[in-house]
């Protein structure tokens, strides 16, 4: 495996890319490379399949698009396909496609649900150089012929390890079968397990790995904390913790779109610029939250794991996990939506006394400790006060990405209840 910690060049015009290219990376404001995209982008630009492991927030959509860029032809046959897991992630690309397109006519197009499909028919009439989608509606296209994939010269594959958690592999399958073999593929994922190794090997040619990630899992700018509560308590202590810390943007995740709903109800009562984002919304009302989020219209968002990966708002300051997460690699995102490109953030994460085990199993994926914090005034073992429903959470998912609203997994063990902060100080101190 190649590392690739370290920038090579001192800017984008040791890249070898073109003056347009350099132009529009003026005109976007991007002026040094990030250590991603001075590694990736020359080997893309020679042709060679990569398997690049990357967090977000680190420059890597820019890595991908600029090659993409350099080296298709404005016509009509789509040239480049990008595969993304969630719809949001579908119109970010999208944006930062046409964005280092300035001045160019590459035209491209975001297929994914919970959009009429007819409008996207007729963009696809018309031509389109690149197609950025989700897998479910790139397959519902080619199953209705209104996308031919045989003029593909590149298939990107990006948050590959999120797709197959939320079981794209299929559709992921389908469709790469039924792209040109000389095309030139990218992989990027944040983490590499064997499924994504498995799909590299089956899909790619010869691919080069690129490692991108540094021997830490979270960012060194990430304060890292948890509070321990009981789940009857954690409203009140969000409501005494989003007051203490005075976020410039905060995202506050929880676990079900239902429970995403009952925190954002109660906590838009307390607080001014409040929105909420999961998957019983409307597509066009999910567009309008995320746009108005990235223009530092929302302070704080109330949001299912759908904007766990991927989404890049630089001015968040505060991760808060209302519910633990139930993967470990599901905290790295979301506590990675701060810090970004080097920024400091700040992560806290609330843990019932049952959750001792899942806070270890983070601690020992991130190689790290997690601090202990306490609110002066708050008692997390006092008797609770408001809606008790403000507890309920669960940790399944959907296809979109989307967290559902069961409690537990049908075949999840039933797990002792544990006496009240035993769990946790016992499993610490074994760590």
């Amino acid at each position: 495996m190649v590392s690739s910690s370290e920038p090579a060049g001192s800017g984008f015009d040791s890249l070898g890319l073109s003056e347009p290219m350099l132009a529009s990376l003026r005109e976007a404001g991007y002026l040094e490379p990030t250590p991603v995209q001075a590694g990736l982008i020359p080997r893309a630009l020679a042709g060679i399949d990569i398997l690049g492991q990357a967090r977000t927030g680190t420059g890597k959509t820019a890595s991908f698009v600029i090659p993409i860029l350099e080296r298709i032809e404005h016509g009509k046959q789509p040239q480049a396909l990008i595969l993304v897991p969630t719809r949001e992630l579908a119109v970010q690309v999208r944006e930062e496609l046409v964005k280092l397109a300035f001045g160019s006519k590459v035209t491209c197009v975001a297929l994914y649900g919970g959009k009429p499909i007819r409008g996207q028919i007729d963009k696809l009439k018309r031509g389109v150089d690149v197609i950025v989608g989700t897998p479910g509606r790139v397959l519902d296209h080619m199953s209705r012929m209104t996308l031919a994939l045989d003029s593909l010269k590149f298939v990107v594959l990006d948050e590959a390890d999120r797709m197959l958690d939320i079981g794209f592999r299929p559709d992921i399958e389908k469709i790469l079968r039924k792209c040109p073999q000389s095309r030139q593929t990218l992989l990027l994922s944040a983490t590499v397990p064997p499924p994504v190794e498995r799909l590299s090997k089956r899909y790619m040619r010869d691919p080069e790995t690129l490692n991108f990630s540094s021997g830490e899992v979270s960012v060194e700018t990430i304060e890292q904390f948890y509070f321990t509560v009981t789940p009857q308590n954690k409203f009140e202590l969000l409501s005494k913790l989003l007051k203490r810390e005075d976020p410039r943007q905060a995202i506050v995740f929880c676990r079900t779109k239902r429970g995403t709903e009952r925190v954002f109800q109660h906590l838009r009562k307390k607080f001014e610029e409040c929105e909420c984002i999961h998957g019983d919304l409307q597509q066009k009302v999910r567009d309008r939250v995320m746009l108005a989020f990235r223009e530092g219209k929302v302070r704080i968002l109330v949001a299912t794991d759908v904007v766990g990966r991927g989404i890049d708002v630089s001015g968040i300051s505060h991760i808060v996990n209302y519910d633990i997460p139930s993967f470990c690699d599901d905290y790295v995102h979301r506590v990675g939506r701060t810090g970004r490109m080097g920024r400091e953030g700040v992560a806290y994460t609330f843990v019932t006394p049952e959750e001792g085990p899942e806070l270890t199993r983070i601690e020992m994926r991130i190689e790290r400790l997690l601090g202990r914090a306490e609110i002066e005034g708050f008692t997390a073992f006092a008797k609770p006060q408001g809606d008790p429903n403000l507890a309920k959470s669960g940790p399944q998912y959907d296809g979109d990405g989307q967290a559902t609203d069961s409690d537990t997994p049908p075949d999840a063990p039933k797990k002792p209840t544990p006496v009240f902060g035993r769990p946790v100080r016992r499993i610490r101190r074994a760590l």
